[in-house]
């Protein structure tokens, strides 16, 4: 049995060639067969029918025989004049002699519908009879027709009805079967052929139809071959040659295809691929050209940006240190002197600005050096361990007098189940330092700020910073970690000026210090 999965191999996983000599040999095969079987069919009907209207003629011709015959015996002769009397043997052998070769070997019979009174002769001794009777005389059927296998024979029985000529004889049982009716069921004719003749003419009929079915399906599938090899799958072969020396690299290849239909029209389309394949390939080499130029130059670029910010680093580390130097005289100075009695309240407010900026700017290059040594990766992390709450105390310690300006509260708490952390100190102090320096800034009065560590599933430990400050617009968020930034700006005109104090650098410094530990910050 074919399943479906060898079906579809058969006919999925076969050359093009393969699948339609299948298809189209099976499909013509199924046709030939059915055509030449209907046609056989319909030969044998005629057979039939044909032996049907011969058992009605020798019907026609045995009935008036027997009464030619009866009145050849009579001495009222209806049909032949006296000159012509006959005896019944030369009567039967002038009546054989009159018909055609093929009519002579058959028996015929008249069965009377009274077969009771009848002679032997005109009775039925079959089965095959006794059924006819039945079905001609009991069920209203004009004829019965059927073959005997046993006896190699076909059998016609027909009935024969009263006519008005009949009654003239028959009424009232003059001549057998007797009938007193026009249109009266009087007997049944039945007539005998020999079945071998027509078995043997049925069979070299048939024979003879398989032959010129196999000769006509061997011509057809040759012709389909024919076709499917030289029309179809031979402009596929040439397609296919094509494309895989194409796909060798070999792009002067060209279809060459003069059959006038549609596989011209492919082949056509097909060199036109082609020719737009190796116009877009000599772009695309071009383009890769110019794109290798454009990258070298954008790597010297690159080269040269690297040197000028390997420069410009150098220069900040070297600047930020020799100002600083002098920064912190002016600074102890400044303490020193203030510490003096016989300043005057001018002269101290003068001396605490100069303490102030100095501050600033001693922290604006404090950043500038960290952001430096962080770019030029100078900077080292020293692990230590040490206890977070102390950590988060002290800055909240230190960070609560500028609070306390601003009437902010500022809260802490610190898991306990963080005794000791391993981690950089001063980097770790730095980022907190910060971040709470900024969330001092941005609360306004009357605030609070909140600041919590705890540990998390990956054996780290986060830290939230909270405020209750003005906030950050989304488009800001995105930028804000960036250098010299501090919210509120306006991005799209890349406004650098700020509306609190501050270098901008802080965020950044707490950015790339997380990184540098081995975090990430986020808002």
């Amino acid at each position: 049995m074919i399943t479906y999965r060898s079906f579809k191999r058969l006919l999925g996983e076969n050359s093009l060639e393969r699948k339609c000599r299948f298809l189209f040999g099976g499909a013509l095969m199924l046709l030939i067969a059915g055509s030449f079987y209907f046609y056989a069919a319909s030969t044998l009907k005629i057979v039939r029918n044909q032996h049907r209207q011969r058992a009605q003629l020798l019907i026609s011709h045995n009935l008036l025989m027997a009464h030619w015959k009866a009145n050849v015996e009579s001495d009222d002769a209806y049909f032949i004049p006296k000159p012509l009397e006959l005896e019944p043997a030369e009567l039967e052998a002038l009546s054989v002699g009159l018909k055609p070769e093929a009519l002579r070997d058959f028996n015929w019979k008249f069965i009377y519908r009274n077969y009771e009174e009848a002679e032997a002769d005109h009775r039925p001794d079959e089965q095959i009879e006794h059924d006819a009777y039945n079905a001609l005389f009991n069920q209203d059927v004009e004829f019965v027709f059927a073959e005997d296998s046993e006896k190699e024979r076909s059998v016609y029985f027909e009935r024969v009805v009263a006519g008005t000529s009949c009654l003239r004889c028959h009424r009232d049982g003059a001549a057998k079967p007797r009938a007193n009716e026009d249109g009266e069921l009087m007997a049944m004719a039945r007539v005998n052929f020999d079945l071998n003749q027509t078995r043997r003419e049925i069979a070299g009929n048939n024979g003879m139809l398989w032959a010129m079915a196999i000769v006509t399906g061997v011509l057809a599938m040759t012709a389909a071959w024919a076709i499917v090899r030289y029309v179809i799958v031979k402009p596929v072969m040439h397609l296919k040659d094509v494309s895989d020396a194409v796909a060798q690299g070999d792009l002067e290849q060209r279809a060459e295809i003069r059959t006038g239909d549609e596989f011209e029209e492919l082949s056509h389309a097909f060199n036109r691929m082609l020719r737009h394949l190796v116009t877009t390939q000599d772009e695309l080499r071009s383009a890769n050209t110019e794109l290798d130029g454009k990258v070298d130059q954008l790597a010297q670029a690159n080269l040269s940006l690297h040197e000028m910010n390997q420069v410009k680093n150098d220069f900040l580390a070297t600047m930020s240190h020799e100002l600083r130097t002098p920064l912190n005289s002016i600074l102890g100075f400044g303490d020193v002197l203030k510490m003096a009695d016989n300043l005057t309240d001018k002269q101290r407010k003068y001396l605490g600005n100069i303490l102030s900026s100095g501050q600033s700017l001693l922290t604006l290059i404090n950043d500038i050096l960290d952001l430096a040594k962080i770019e030029a990766g100078r900077m080292e992390v020293n692990l230590s361990a040490f206890v977070p709450a102390e950590l988060v105390e002290r800055l909240v310690l230190t960070m609560r007098p500028l609070a306390e300006k601003k009437n902010i509260e500022v809260q802490w708490e610190v898991d306990e189940s963080l005794h000791v952390i391993d981690q950089d100190y001063g980097k770790l102090r730095q980022i907190l330092f910060n971040l709470l320096s900024n969330a001092v800034k941005f609360t306004p009065e009357g605030g609070r700020i909140h600041i919590s560590m705890y540990p998390t599933e990956d054996d780290c430990f986060d830290t939230v910073v909270a405020d209750t400050g003005i906030g950050i617009p989304l488009d800001d968020q995105v930028v804000i970690f960036e250098r010299f930034r501090q919210a509120p700006s306006s991005v799209e005109k890349q406004n650098l000026t700020r509306e609190y104090e501050g270098t901008g650098l802080g965020l950044s410094i707490v950015k790339e210090l997380c990184r540098l530990l081995g975090g990430h910050i986020s808002l």
